[in-house]
């Protein structure tokens, strides 16, 4: 069985039992941190992974090769269903469904797909073109008949609720569940209350965004799980606090010349060990290494 088989649904599986909260990752060493404080799943951030991995703003310049290797490292590392963003999905349909298959080949639980034109921007910023839902609609219906995997799960997401209001963005999410999109995710909504009539208007499982700095109030995640959401991402939450501890440490490191006032502030290098598996790698090569000693004597 492809890890994706199992992946897929293991995620579905995760939110039919609650609500599933989704640390946001970019990079290995994150997911694993995640892991390591007890998530059961993952959201990979193509903010992060372009800001993160790139350097680049989130606008659509990375591709979908670069997000699927990066998809490919961290589900090597943790072992999780993740659940990624795949932006517009790079192209019209017929590269919506090479999307998928990278994805899935990636080893990803599933992705999402968001009905902006290209460039696209930040779901939470002024300025998005949507495309007709007709266009995305094809979209989904692509990334549905692509996948080789049934569990492997597609997620529509809709901004529509910023430049058509919240009615036209709870008619699309119709459109993309007719389409075949597993789960509907509405971007930018602006209240619990919409949040509220987001989930009494459409049916089937919902994913909600709890970014920071947005037009969305945040909410606590106890709260989704009343409203009967199936899953909550938090894309960007722990790349900010990361970027800020590491800027401080820098200031810190130029401006007094020595990282002694840092070393209370680190992970010490056997926690560091320990997240990495560091002593198992090194009794597995020792082990390997007296085997083939013990074949060489006889």
């Amino acid at each position: 069985m492809a890890v994706s088989d199992s992946m897929g649904a293991r995620l579905r599986e995760l939110w039919t039992e609650g609500c599933l909260l989704l640390p946001g990752v970019y990079d290995p060493i994150g997911a694993l941190l995640a892991k390591d404080a007890g998530a059961a799943a993952l959201y990979l951030s193509g903010a992060g992974v372009a800001n993160g991995a790139f350097g680049l703003p989130d606008v659509g310049l990375i591709d979908r090769g670069e997000m699927a290797e990066q998809a490919r490292r961290v589900v090597r590392a943790v072992g999780l269903p993740v659940l990624s963003d795949a932006d517009t999905g790079y192209g019209e349909p017929l590269g919506v469904a090479r999307t998928v298959r990278l994805f899935e080949e990636a080893g990803l639980a599933g992705l999402h797909l968001e009905d902006q034109r290209n460039p696209k921007r930040c779901g939470h910023l002024e300025g998005k073109e949507l495309v007709p839902a007709g266009e995305m609609a094809a979209r989904v219906r692509a990334a549905a008949e692509a996948r080789r995997d049934p569990a492997f799960v597609i997620v529509a997401r809709t901004d529509a609720r910023g430049p058509e209001g919240l009615e036209a963005a709870i008619e699309r999410a119709g459109i993309y569940r007719e389409a075949g999109a597993d789960a509907v995710f509405p971007e930018g909504l602006q209240s619990e209350d919409e949040f509220a009539a987001f989930r009494r208007a459409v049916p089937g499982p919902l994913v909600a965004n709890m970014t920071e700095f947005g037009v969305t109030p945040l909410i606590p995640f106890p709260r989704f799980r009343e409203l009967g959401y199936q899953a909550v991402i938090y894309p960007m939450t722990a790349f900010r606090v990361m970027l800020r501890c590491v800027g401080e440490a820098y200031r810190t490191l130029l401006s007094e010349g020595t990282q002694a006032p840092l070393i209370d502030r680190m992970v010490g290098r056997q926690e560091l060990y320990r997240l990495l598996g560091y002593d198992q790698a090194v009794r597995s090569d020792a082990r390997w290494a007296e085997e083939a000693r013990k074949a060489d004597i006889r």
